[in-house]
């Protein structure tokens, strides 16, 4: 059955394949307040040289700007890769309610994987919901690393 967590995470999915063209990791995020989504960001660590240029730290501070604050409590965000440390701690210091991911990342996820900042004794708890559309959101990936093998071969 179609439901809203599918929904969302397809709209992050159209911002990672945005990512994917633009040569950037393919990840995308989106925040979503009352049922809508209020921000919508991708990768671009490379086109913007900045090492904190993920798509979720990009996602809030949209909806931070769009919201005119930067308590996201009753905010959820989709992102189609387990976030990593930074920021899964962004998501805590922005009180961000829930988190939904699409594919897991066994090296550098911090929602379960290898830690959970998310769950931690800091003074806010982000819920977790992990493996949404999990196979489209590893596909984008892995299709992209593959693509980019191939091409340091020639």
């Amino acid at each position: 059955m179609y439901d809203q967590n599918q929904k969302f995470m397809k709209a992050a999915l159209r911002e990672a394949e945005k990512a994917a063209l633009k040569d950037e990791v393919p990840v995308g995020a989106v925040v979503v307040y009352d049922g809508k989504i209020v921000a919508r960001a991708y990768n671009k660590r490379n086109n913007l040289s900045d090492g904190t240029a993920h798509a979720e730290i990009l996602a809030l501070r949209k909806a931070g700007k769009k919201l005119g604050r930067w308590n996201l409590s009753d905010c959820d965000v989709y992102v189609t890769l387990e976030p990593c440390a930074m920021c899964a701690g962004a998501m805590v210091n922005s009180r961000i309610r829930k988190v939904y991911f699409g594919a897991y990342d066994r090296r550098y996820g911090c929602c379960g994987s290898i830690m959970n900042v998310t769950d931690s004794e800091l003074n806010h708890k982000v819920e977790i919901e992990g493996g949404v559309l999990e196979s489209e959101c590893a596909y984008v990936l892995s299709s992209f690393f593959k693509n980019l093998r191939e091409k340091a071969k020639k």
